[in-house]
């Protein structure tokens, strides 16, 4: 499994956040309350949801399952002109990723251990200190094996 490196434009989103770690997992509960009032986000580019990740510089250096980040349910916006009460503007700066295909349920991290383990120690990129995001997009079904998003790790060249 080989990804796709992009070199990505600063992008604009709206949506809502919460603190979690790995070994308390808020993303459905995040997810409940966002989806409902998805649609209330009036200048969305398109249909497509975003899973953003956004940890401290070194977050998995020690790799501690407690230690807590910050995710995000967000939907992408031209500018910030209408925000709706008790969501948040973010913006993420353009920089490069390496995206990879997930097929499978969201449950199924090999896709992710693959990233980390085996595919980016072996890779000239080194995993750099910006937000992660998944795109749930059209072939995203939440749960289902047949289920299809692109995770966007980000990454420089090793010096």
């Amino acid at each position: 499994m080989q990804p796709t490196i992009v070199l990505l434009a600063e992008k604009k989103f709206i949506g809502q956040r919460m603190k979690m770690s790995l070994a308390d997992n808020k993303t459905g509960q995040l997810w409940r309350e966002f989806m409902p009032r998805r649609r209330e986000i009036v200048n969305n580019l398109n249909a497509d949801l975003f899973s953003l990740q956004v940890y401290a510089p070194g977050h998995f250096n020690n790799f501690d399952p407690a230690r807590e980040f910050e995710k995000w349910a967000l939907v992408e916006v031209p500018n910030f002109d209408t925000v709706p009460a008790g969501m948040e503007p973010f913006t993420l700066s353009h920089g490069t990723y390496a995206v990879f295909t997930h097929k499978g349920s969201s449950n199924d991290t090999s896709t992710f251990r693959y990233i980390f383990s085996t595919w980016l120690p072996s890779s000239t990129y080194l995993l750099d200190d910006r937000p992660h995001f998944e795109v749930l997009g059209a072939k995203y079904k939440n749960g289902d094996p047949d289920s299809e998003e692109e995770i966007w790790v980000p990454v420089r060249l090793k010096q």
